[in-house]
């Protein structure tokens, strides 16, 4: 199974799952390709991008409430602070 997090703003604010028998065996950059496409024509709008469940990519599983940083390319666990 493949797993695609939806980034708004930069966060991500949901996780969904799209079989493999839809993205195929390809490499990382094909096969998200294949979702994205599937994504968008079950009418689910928005940037969707590819997040591995074992952190093969992306240097972690997303998980809602991560930010996802463009630059790197990498999924992020936000830092909070406490207010003193």
């Amino acid at each position: 199974m493949a797993h695609f997090a939806k980034i708004e703003n930069g966060i991500v604010t949901q996780v969904i799952v799209v079989s493999n028998d839809v993205i195929g065996h390809g490499d990382h950059a094909e096969c998200e390709a294949k979702g994205q496409a599937f994504i968008a024509g079950m009418g689910l709008a928005g940037e969707w991008k590819q997040t591995s469940y074992n952190s093969n990519f992306r240097a972690k599983y997303a998980g809602i409430g991560d930010r996802y940083d463009a630059e790197l390319d990498e999924f992020v666990t936000p830092v909070f602070e406490e207010n003193a």
